[in-house]
Formats: C-alpha cells, structure tokens, sequence
C-alpha cells in the first residue's frame, strides 16, 4: 500500500495526516509518470491526487481514502468514540471542501495587486469568515475539533488553514484570519504543536510555499 500525490496538495497532506494519528505507515510516492499519465490514470481516471495504490488497485479522493484507513486498520480510530461526535469530525471534514476550499483558490489568482480584483478578495475573505465560522459551530469539546485528540475533521480542517494563511501571507490583503481568535485560535494552536499534525503541517507549508514560488514564477 502507498499513496501517489505531493505533500504541497492539502488534499494529500490530509490523508498523511490521518495515517499519522492512526499510526499506519503510509509511504508517500510521486505520481508514476504524472497525474495524467497512462500508467496512472489506469489507476485514477479522475487524473487527480491523491490515489492509494493497493496492490494495483487504485482508490482516489481523500476523504475516501480516510473512510477506506478507517475501516482497514480499525485498531487505533481517526475518529471519536461516540456516533454524535464522529459525524461532527466528519461534519468539519465536509465543511471544509464545500465552503471553505472553493474561496481560497480565487485568492490564488489575485496575488499581483496591480491586477488584482478587490471585490473578489472582500467576497472570499466574507465567506471564509463564513466558512470556517460554520466549522466553527459543528466542533464538540476542545481543544482539537471534537475532544483531546486530533480526527478526521482536525486533518482536513488544518491543512486547508494552513493553505488559507500560506496565501493570506503571501497576498498581503489584508483579510481578517478566522483562526487567529477565539475557540478556533485554541484550535490552531493544538493542531501546530501536536507531534504528529505539527511536523506535517509545518511539511505542507513549506512544500506549498514552494508550490507557489513556482508558479509566480512562471507569470
């Protein structure tokens, strides 16, 4: 069993997230070829990362994959014990791709201020106040998203976070960061300096900072 994908895809660093609290070895590969290569799409027609490869089977999207590592290695769970507070880590996981990621990525676009479109940096950054607002809602007790221990919902909710404050850094537009206070700032905080979700945090900002090295480059 191995995952194809880059650590710079929060989608990627996701699922080596919740391998890591589940204590799995999961060894993180390069796509065969590219995400559109042959060899790769026979796994994944999606083209898309990122894709466990199970003895030449391939299973792409994150979540499930999460779902598949949960049921496949049940002895330690990424989720809570109670079925209220599994569904809420799975709630915050569902928060995050539905209204969360889809108004990080025009900030992408709008990196160069001279060409930059201010009512689509104040329309995003609303609704990621939204956005992370509604997860905000859906967290049980603290200080990760549901009780002591970081879940589903803790893998999927910092990654996009980080990716979130890696663009806000980087744009310099001034937005307002949702999880600089508050229940969702005590959250960061016991995300950054937990043993497993920190170092591959802190991986995943540096390989996206990277990511977008490149591509202004190629602008």
């Amino acid at each position: 069993m191995k995952l194809y994908g880059a650590i710079a895809s929060p989608y990627v660093a996701r699922v080596v997230m919740y391998a890591k609290i589940k204590g799995i070895d999961l060894p993180l590969m390069e796509a065969p070829g590219g995400i559109k290569s042959p060899e790769y799409l026979k796994l994944n027609p999606i083209g898309k990362m990122p894709t466990l490869d199970l003895n030449g089977q391939g299973l792409g999207e994150s979540t499930i994959i999460c779902d598949y590592l949960e049921d496949a290695y049940p002895q330690k769970s990424g989720l809570p014990t109670q079925p209220l507070e599994r569904a809420r880590s799975r709630l915050i996981a569902r928060i995050m791709d539905l209204y969360i990621v889809q108004h990080v990525s025009p900030l992408f676009r709008q990196m160069n201020p001279a060409k930059r479109d201010q009512a689509v940096v104040e329309a995003s950054g609303k609704e990621l106040v939204k956005g992370f607002g509604y997860a905000e809602h859906a967290m049980g007790s603290g200080p990760f998203c549901v009780g002591n221990t970081p879940t589903l919902g803790d893998c999927a909710l910092s990654t996009g976070a980080m990716m979130m404050k890696k663009i806000f850094g980087a744009g310099n537009f001034g937005l307002t960061d949702p999880t600089d206070s508050g229940r969702l700032a005590t959250w960061w905080k016991a995300c950054e300096s937990h043993p497993d979700c920190g170092p591959i945090l802190q991986a995943y900002g540096t390989a996206f900072d990277g990511f977008m090295k490149a591509m202004a480059a190629r602008s």
